[in-house]
């Protein structure tokens, strides 16, 4: 047996290095460098975790490595059924039996996708990383290990690379329309192209099978991936016993993203409707939505954890064109979308997100810290026209600036010239101008 798995491994390893790098999308994708640490590469399902690892493969192609130093190994693979910890040894075995001159000369990279299907897959990651000069990158995601755990289970050996469906600019990149330059020097025709293309984005989003497809199709695989995502990285995962409440929650989230959502009122709602529910399931199940990368939660800014806890968190999908599945009010709804593509850009750059409630009762959308210290509140509209919602928009921005003097004050807004006369201090984005930007937040 162990001589047939052998035999097959070294076939894979074989075919792996003959195979040329795909032709794919290029994803903007941050890459950790810390030395020493694997690189856990997370996402929801059919994000493009794959297609990410051999971007990777082929910049380091690109940079000199040969290509026997680069090997991609998927495990997703029924050939490989049965096949247990100490069975990870002979792909080490026989990568070195192909390429004895690399082994403890020159740095091999191994990009492992999929290894969760291997029951004690960690310990063979970790040795490798102690005892070899090896590079590891790791992906995958499951019903046995959704792909945050792969982090998690390296026991701080390794570093996150997020994976999110494509951005705006990806999708414009994916469609070959990529603006080279600034989009404030583009000809009007092109800057009517771009602020449509946006406005189709809000609405379809960018998961990459999705992308171009007719309504009618994109719909059904969004819903496919909703599904597979609640019944195997929920449902199967973590033994829910109520899928009822767990689907209802989930069409609660999507269909009103960018709203503020409480358990104790949704466990209320689901009573009066004869659903019999424990709170503490719901809690648990709103962290198993964003474990697997379905939702992605912001709480208010406060000086307490019990402040934090006891008001109500805004929840987003992961990207914008799963908000229309459960969304039965019949009109696109481009604010909660916009606002939706800000946070997740906010988070591609690495940000520390809250959002602010001032004591007047008005809020702000953002909180965005960087890295380096600096803070920035953010208003999102695309009802800018409005006088009303202008006004409300912008009070809430003065009145936070009291609270957070050191932060800027931004207001990004889908028709920035239907905005008028701003506050002093604010700066206006056009939202095609803010989702192409180039500099860190």
């Amino acid at each position: 047996m162990e001589g047939q798995l052998r035999a097959l491994i070294r076939q894979k390893i074989v075919d792996s290095l003959a195979a040329s790098p795909p032709s794919l999308t290029r994803r903007d994708v941050r890459l950790p460098t810390v030395e020493g640490k694997a690189i856990a590469v997370l996402g929801m399902r059919r994000t493009g975790k794959t297609t990410f690892l051999w971007q990777v493969l082929s910049d380091r192609l690109d940079a000199g490595t040969p290509r026997e130093g680069l090997l991609y190994f998927s495990f997703e693979d029924e050939r490989l059924a049965g096949m247990t910890a100490a069975d990870l040894g002979l792909l080490l075995e026989e990568y070195y039996r192909l390429y004895p001159e690399w082994r403890d000369g020159q740095r091999v990279t191994f990009f492992l996708d999929e290894i969760q299907v291997v029951p004690g897959w960690e310990r063979f990651a970790r040795r490798l990383l102690d005892t070899e000069r090896i590079d590891l990158f790791l992906s995958g995601s499951s019903a046995r290990l959704l792909s945050r755990e792969v982090a998690t289970a390296m026991r701080g050996r390794a570093m996150e690379a997020l994976v999110h469906p494509f951005s705006f600019r990806e999708v414009l990149r994916h469609r070959s329309c990529e603006p080279k330059t600034d989009p404030d020097r583009l000809p009007k025709s092109a800057r009517s192209a771009l602020e449509r293309d946006l406005r189709e984005y809000l609405t379809t989003g960018g998961f990459p099978e999705a992308v171009g497809v007719p309504a009618r199709d994109r719909i059904e695989l969004l819903r496919g991936y909703v599904d597979v995502v609640l019944f195997r990285d929920v449902v199967e995962r973590h033994n829910v016993t109520n899928p009822l409440a767990l689907r209802a929650m989930t069409r609660q989230l999507l269909a009103n993203a960018a709203g503020p959502f409480s358990v104790s009122k949704f466990h209320g709602a689901l009573h009066s409707q004869g659903v019999a529910v424990a709170k503490d399931s719901l809690h648990a199940y709103l962290s198993y939505l964003e474990d697997a990368f379905l939702v992605r939660t912001v709480s208010i800014d406060a000086g307490s954890e019990r402040q934090r806890m006891v008001n109500p968190r805004k929840v987003y999908p992961i990207d914008p064109g799963l908000i229309p599945l459960f969304d039965r009010s019949g009109r696109a709804n481009l604010g909660h979308a916009l606002e939706t593509c800000v946070l997740l850009d906010l988070e591609r750059r690495g940000a520390e997100i809250t959002y602010v409630r001032t004591r007047s009762g008005f809020e702000v959308d953002f909180l965005a810290r960087g890295s380096g210290g600096e803070e920035k509140l953010i208003q999102v509209t695309a009802e800018a026209i409005d006088p009303a919602t202008r006004e409300r928009e912008l009070r809430a921005l003065v009145e936070a600036e009291a609270a957070y003097p050191r932060a800027s004050l931004h207001l990004v807004a889908l028709d920035p010239e239907d905005v008028g006369e701003l506050p002093r201090g604010v700066t206006l984005h056009s939202a095609v101008n803010w989702l192409l930007r180039a500099d860190e937040t």
